[in-house]
C-alpha cells in the first residue's frame, strides 16, 4: 500500500510529462532544439544532404584547353570567390606523361563564384604538378608542388603569388626533394596562421605503407610525413611527424585547415582520421568518422571533410562523399553523395579538395579517381 502511494505521483509525473510533449507548445520548443540527425556515417544512407543541386563540370576553361585533375580550391578570404589549379591538362590516370612542365599553360584559377568566369588565370612555367592550395588573409595564393620534373630543376617546392600573379617567395630547394632544412619531399598542402606563420605538410607516400615492414623502410629511405612551420618570412622554425600511426604520426598528412579557435587540423589520410594539435605542434584530439580523407574545409564551427579514396580494397564499405559535423564532435550530420563509378561497387568517386562559399554551397576539386565521372576538374554543389 505504501509502495503504491510512492509510486502514483511519479507516474502520474510521467503521464503528464506525455501530455505536455504532445502538446503545440512543446513543439515549438523542440523545433529550437538541437537536433541529432540519425543517419550512418560509413555509407551515408539516412543523413541530409545539405547542397543536393550539382553542376558537373563547373569552372569555365579557356579554348583549346582541356581539364586536367586537382586536389586544391579555396575562397577568397575578401571577395568570396573561389582559388583552385588544374594540372595542365595531366593528372589523369590514363595520362601520367602531361604535368605543368610538360605542357606549361597557366594552372592557377579564380573563378567567379557564381558564373564560373575566369577572373585571373596564372603561374605557368613555375610548377610541376600542383597539389595544395591556400589563400592568406591578405589574399595572397600559395601552393604546393609536390612532383620534380625530369631535369631535376623544377618540383617540391610552396610558392608564394600576390592575387594578380607576381611570385611573391618560393620555399624548398626546386627539383631536390628531401629531409634537409631547406628541402621537402612531395609537399601535400600549405597554410598561413593570422600571424603570417606558414604550416607545410610534407610526405606523400607514407598512405600505401599497410605493414611495420613497409613503415621502417620507408622511414629508412628518407620518405617523409611531417607538418613544418615557418616564420612570415619563410625562415624554418620547427617540424613535428614522421610515418607511423601514433598520434603525431602520419601516413600522408594530405591537407591542413585551422578551426574556430586557431587549432591546426591535418587530414591524415593513410590513418583514416583527422589530427588536431596547437599551433606550436602539441596533439591535442583526434577525429575518426570521416573516411579515407583527401580534402578538409571548417567554416561557421562545421567541417567538411572529402573521401576520394575509400575503395573496395583500400579501405571497404565507406563511401566516397563530403562527410559533415561539428567542429566540437567527432559525429556526422551531413553526407554529399559522390558520382556512381562501377568498379568502386557501392562506395563511388569524389574529388580530393573541398570548399564552402558564403552562401553554403560546396566546391569539390576533382582528382585522379574522379575527374573522368565528374567530367571536369570542378564540382559545384548548391544549395536550394
Amino acid at each position: 500500500m505504501s509502495s503504491l502511494r510512492i509510486l502514483t505521483p511519479t507516474l502520474l509525473a510521467g503521464i503528464l510529462g506525455l501530455i505536455i510533449g504532445c502538446s503545440p507548445e512543446s513543439a515549438t520548443v523542440s523545433a529550437t532544439a538541437p537536433a541529432v540527425v540519425m543517419g550512418n556515417p560509413i555509407t551515408g544512407a539516412g543523413l541530409p544532404n545539405p547542397a543536393p543541386d550539382v553542376t558537373p563540370n563547373w569552372g569555365k576553361l579557356p579554348e583549346g584547353r582541356k581539364w586536367g585533375t586537382s586536389a586544391g580550391i579555396e575562397i577568397d578570404p575578401k571577395d568570396g570567390n573561389i582559388w583552385a589549379y588544374e594540372r595542365c591538362g595531366g593528372g589523369a590516370l590514363q595520362d601520367e606523361q602531361t604535368n605543368c612542365d610538360t605542357n606549361p599553360v597557366d594552372p592557377i584559377f579564380k573563378f567567379d563564384r557564381n558564373t564560373g568566369d575566369v577572373l585571373a588565370n596564372f603561374g605557368k612555367g613555375i610548377m610541376v604538378t600542383p597539389h595544395g592550395i591556400s589563400v592568406d588573409r591578405e589574399g595572397n595564393v600559395w601552393v604546393t608542388d609536390f612532383a620534380g620534373n625530369a631535369a631535376g630543376t623544377k618540383g617540391h617546392q610552396v610558392h608564394k603569388f600576390s592575387p594578380d600573379g607576381k611570385l611573391l617567395m618560393s620555399l624548398g630547394t626546386a627539383g631536390k626533394p628531401g629531409s634537409g632544412p631547406d628541402q621537402f619531399n612531395q609537399p601535400n598542402d600549405v597554410i598561413v596562421a593570422d600571424d603570417g606563420s606558414i604550416f607545410v605538410a610534407d610526405g606523400h607516400s607514407g598512405q600505401g605503407m599497410t605493414t611495420n615492414e613497409a613503415m621502417e623502410k620507408g622511414l629508412a629511405s628518407g620518405a617523409t610525413a611531417r607538418i613544418i612551420k615557418f616564420s612570415p618570412d619563410g625562415t624554418r622554425i620547427k617540424e613535428w611527424g614522421k610515418i607511423g600511426v601514433r598520434h603525431g604520426e602520419f601516413r600522408t598528412p594530405h591537407a591542413l585547415a585551422f578551426d574556430s579557435n586557431g587549432r591546426l587540423w591535418v587530414v591524415d589520410r593513410g590513418n583514416h582520421r583527422l589530427e588536431i594539435f596547437d599551433q606550436q605542434g602539441t596533439y591535442i584530439e583526434s577525429r575518426y568518422m570521416y573516411g579515407r580523407i583527401s580534402g578538409l574545409f571548417i567554416k561557421d564551427r562545421m567541417v567538411y571533410a572529402i573521401d576520394s579514396e575509400s575503395s573496395p580494397t583500400g579501405h571497404v564499405n565507406w563511401r566516397n562523399g563530403v562527410r559533415i559535423g561539428p567542429e566540437d564532435e567527432d559525429r556526422i550530420t551531413a553526407f554529399i553523395p559522390p558520382f556512381e563509378r562501377e568498379d568502386r561497387v557501392y562506395q563511388g568517386a569524389a574529388g580530393e579538395g573541398v570548399a564552402v562559399d558564403a552562401d553554403g554551397n560546396v566546391y569539390a576539386a576533382e582528382g585522379p579517381n574522379s575527374l573522368k565521372w565528374a567530367g571536369g576538374a570542378f564540382t559545384k554543389y548548391s544549395v536550394r
